[in-house]
């Protein structure tokens, strides 16, 4: 990832980043690619609190990194209050980042992201510690977080990823993959998610795993039901158990033979 800092040996990072104006003109030109309300430049300049955000980020990340770091901080916090983005100063963020809406945003002091990333209103990259080092994760190139989601405590989301709205994310992420639930769990691959224009924004399609494995007991339930031949219309027809019909006959004598092959 090209624009991470080591921050342990910040002299041996990736090529440095453009100027502050080359950066946002290319943070400006990158909403036009992922956001189709946006119309002119002079809009986007002067409406899209996520510029704003990150125009103020970038000038108190200089400051932060120059060990002016109370000056930084207030730069922080008067964003915050125009933007209701809150990004801390020491956080690192590549090149054509994008926040759309952008309303609840919060990016911690030791979150790296990466260049083409993108995230949603309501996103939180925080932490899990409350010892220094590094507690907040790591966003790879390419990767989209859905609305409301939470990633938490030092782990990667890979490179071209995708977490879906609202999940909750304390696990490592493969490059490649989408990402949905509480826990995030990795349920679709690249190759059955993606569209022609290269982002997939159908969070509400997105499967749930807890619940197809819900679906797939059900089911299996109602097979061995069937295998046993217990199902309520064929036990007797004066049962209370009248909320589901067959065609099938019961008999007695075939179930108590099932029954006990069953527990041998």
């Amino acid at each position: 990832m090209s624009t991470l800092i080591d921050r342990d040996t910040p002299t041996l990072a990736a090529p440095r980043m453009p100027g502050l104006i080359a950066l946002l003109r290319e943070d400006v030109a990158c909403v036009f690619l992922r956001d189709p309300a946006a119309r002119t430049t002079w809009e986007v300049v002067t409406t899209y609190p996520g510029i704003h955000a990150l125009l103020w980020h970038r000038i108190g990340h200089v400051l932060w990194t120059r060990g002016l770091r109370y000056p930084a901080r207030f730069l922080s916090f008067f964003a915050r209050m125009f933007t209701q983005i809150d990004i801390h100063p020491g956080a690192t963020i590549g090149r054509r980042f994008f926040i759309d809406h952008g309303c609840g945003v919060v990016i911690g002091e030791t979150a790296e992201i990466g260049d083409d990333v993108t995230l949603y209103h309501g996103v939180t990259l925080g932490g899990v510690s409350w010892n220094p080092g590094k507690r907040h994760p790591t966003l790879e190139d390419g990767v989209v977080v859905g609305a409301g989601a939470k990633i938490l405590g030092p782990i990667t989301v890979g490179s071209g990823a995708r977490v879906g709205a609202n999940s909750v994310v304390i696990q490592d992420v493969p490059a490649g993959m989408t990402v949905v639930g509480i826990p995030g769990r990795v349920v679709l691959p690249a190759s059955q998610r993606t569209t022609r224009q290269g982002i997939d924004l159908d969070h509400h399609l997105m499967p749930d795993p807890v619940g197809k494995a819900i679906s797939c007991l059900l089911d299996r339930i109602a097979h061995l039901e069937k295998q046993l031949g217990i199902l309520p219309e064929a036990a007797d027809a004066a049962a209370t158990n009248d909320c589901i019909t067959c065609t099938e006959t019961c008999d007695p004598g075939h179930v108590a033979v099932s029954l006990k092959r069953t527990t041998h």
